[in-house]
């Protein structure tokens, strides 16, 4: 079928048809930066031929050359063949305007708290300027730490995961955003590894997906690292560390903002004496939890 495409196909619209009749007819699935086959067929076939990623009208009919359109099919072959998330054919995700380098060593970013960073945490943080600390937990790709950085400009961040993969990862992430000066990479296991220090915001997208999740995950995640995505039977091990550590490390007002995907019911039965506050985003307000260190410390930790 690849090789009678390449003697048929012309153009960049030509290709992206194919890539979704493919995409559809092997049942992929998506979730990893698009979430359907005609925006990952535009984005992979768009990113293959270093064409911008976000305007396809002037150039799809535009005619290709034999060797384009080879590549791009093979692009589209190993999506199909090897059921690998785009970002990782591309080593690229990104997060609103905000692009970092990824490949499986990290899981591939997906935050709804970048959203909320995007907004300076608005309206509980009134004074962006006056934000001089803040620590990412389970920082990956570093993607979080790097627009908590770039929106908080005179805060330090403080970017800990306990995998050393990830970090390098992070690190080169870091330097291509020139963060160095301001994000301290720091391995650890949750907060085992911390010097003692007071933080005005912890941010953290830890791992939270239960076990019988863990077990049903389609091909495409099984890409990921596996230490990113499980956390226990319920999904919330990393979660009740977070909580019952967080507010040694805030400051008074400080505020602790985690997401737990979908796991709130079990959160909240779990937790009946913590005020959660869920914080609106684009998919509803399900998904990330605020507290501040007086809530958490009313309650007992």
């Amino acid at each position: 079928m690849y090789t009678e495409a390449s003697q048929s196909l012309k153009s960049v619209r030509d290709l992206i048809r194919f890539a979704v009749s493919r995409f559809q007819e092997a049942n992929l699935v998506f979730g990893h930066g698009s979430n359907n086959a005609y925006d990952e067929a535009c984005y992979l076939v768009l990113h293959s031929l270093h064409l911008p990623i976000h305007d396809i009208a002037p150039f799809a009919d535009a005619n290709l050359l034999p060797s384009e359109i080879a590549r791009v099919l093979s692009v589209i072959q190993t999506r199909v063949e090897t059921r690998k998330p785009a970002a990782y054919l591309t080593n690229e995700a990104w997060l609103g305007d905000f692009r970092f380098y990824v490949d499986e060593r990290v899981i591939v970013p997906r935050s709804f708290i970048a959203e909320l960073l995007r907004d300076q945490l608005a309206p509980w943080i009134q004074v962006p300027e006056e934000v001089v600390s803040v620590l990412d937990m389970c920082t990956g790709s570093g993607c979080l730490a790097i627009v908590a950085a770039e929106v908080f400009p005179n805060a330090d961040v403080d970017a800990v995961d306990l995998s050393s993969d990830a970090l390098d990862v992070a690190e080169r992430n870091v330097t291509d955003y020139q963060l160095d000066n301001r994000v301290q990479l720091i391995q650890s296991d949750l907060f085992s590894n911390l010097e003692p220090k007071q933080y005005d915001i912890i941010i953290s997208n830890p791992p939270y997906v239960n076990a019988e999740s863990v077990d049903a995950l389609p091909p495409e995640y099984l890409h990921e690292p596996e230490l990113a995505l499980g956390s226990g039977e319920d999904g919330l091990d990393a979660t009740r560390v977070i909580l019952m550590n967080a507010s040694q490390f805030l400051i008074p007002g400080g505020l602790l903002i985690v997401e737990i995907g979908f796991n709130r019911e079990e959160l909240e039965v779990s937790y009946p004496e913590l005020p959660f506050q869920w914080l609106d985003t684009a998919s509803g307000d399900q998904f990330v939890f605020m507290l501040t260190r007086e809530d958490l410390i009313d309650a007992g930790y």
